[in-house]
């Protein structure tokens, strides 16, 4: 006969107390979480359900068989892309790509509205970041075709500029070596003003007292936004620095492929469109999944290591 002890029904209640004061909460405050079930539910169709489809990365899928009918083959895809004559290509050129569009682009919406909150002029201040933020509504592939006028040999304004200054026109489109500068100038200028919002709300946030205390003290604009800005918006610095750097080996597949041509091959082929190549063109659907999770798993790890890191710096993290 077993006999509970003490201890042991002391937990069984604690248990069961916490579970009826969960319920309770749940049933108080039932609006707001039948606010959260259309997310909830969003999330569990689209993102959650078809992961079971990521089986096929161990797998030979066929299309006949199914994903449960196909052969089992384990690590057989990874191992494949780990050895294949451009594994290493590939990940240099993503991660060249990443990193560097993650140093230039980064910092400029930071920098921007630093500029715009010490504007006084109300419709200045308007008009600018009307300006700045448009080019956010601008497609990828409208966006593409944007450069492919502006900088075309023969009729771009840039090599007209460029001819009438005594130079040679540019196969800016077609040269692996301007690839990355242009890929890197076009998200700035696209991308520029929906992060300067975000940064500018973080500014609105920022107490008044403290640019008034620091006044009294003589401090200049400078010191001001050195002291007190920066200081504010540090949090907001960090939480989108660890999500940026978690999302570093995903470099948008839409605007890489467009851009890319058989003459910058070498340097515009990275993960995303190497998995598209693999997966839509060739049909090497078990092979593509391994490299796509592959990415995943990086970006997850990177994710991590950069929330701990964060934490333990600064005290600000994701959770």
């Amino acid at each position: 006969m077993n006999v509970s002890t003490p201890r042991e029904t002391t937990q069984v209640k604690s248990k069961i107390k916490t579970k009826s004061h969960t319920w309770i909460r749940i049933k108080r405050n039932y609006e707001l979480y039948l606010f959260l079930l259309p997310i909830v539910l969003l999330y569990l169709v689209f993102r959650y359900y078809p992961m079971y489809g990521v089986q096929i990365a161990f797998k030979d899928f066929s299309a006949s068989k199914g994903i449960w009918g196909s052969e089992w083959v384990g690590f057989k895809h990874f191992i494949q892309f780990f050895h294949a004559y451009n594994f290493w290509p590939i990940i240099e050129n993503t991660l060249s790509l990443s990193v560097l569009s993650l140093i230039f682009t980064f910092p400029v919406p930071i920098i921007v509205s630093l500029m715009l909150n010490q504007i006084l002029a109300k419709r200045y201040k308007k008009f600018v970041q009307t300006v700045i933020y448009a080019p956010h509504f601008i497609s990828t592939v409208v966006l593409v075709g944007m450069l492919n006028v502006f900088l075309s040999p023969n009729s771009g304004i840039v090599n007209h500029i460029i001819t009438f200054f005594g130079g040679e026109p540019i196969l800016f489109m077609a040269n692996e070596g301007w690839f990355r500068p242009l890929y890197i100038l076009s998200s700035v200028w696209q991308e520029t003003g929906f992060a300067t919002i975000i940064y500018l709300a973080a500014l609105a946030g920022v107490s008044p007292e403290l640019h008034e205390a620091a006044i009294m003290d003589g401090a200049s604009k400078w010191r001001r936004i050195f002291n007190v800005d920066i200081p504010g918006i540090l949090p907001t610095i960090i939480i989108l620095l660890v999500l940026a750097i978690g999302n570093i080996m995903s470099v948008g597949f839409e605007k890489a492929f467009l851009m890319q041509s058989d003459l910058n091959y070498q340097t515009s082929n990275i993960l995303p469109t190497y998995v598209y190549e693999m997966g839509i063109k060739k049909a090497q659907y078990s092979f593509s999944a391994a490299i796509g999770l592959f990415n995943s798993v990086l970006n997850i790890i990177l994710l991590f290591i950069v929330n701990r890191i964060a934490k333990k710096l600064t005290d600000t993290s994701l959770w």
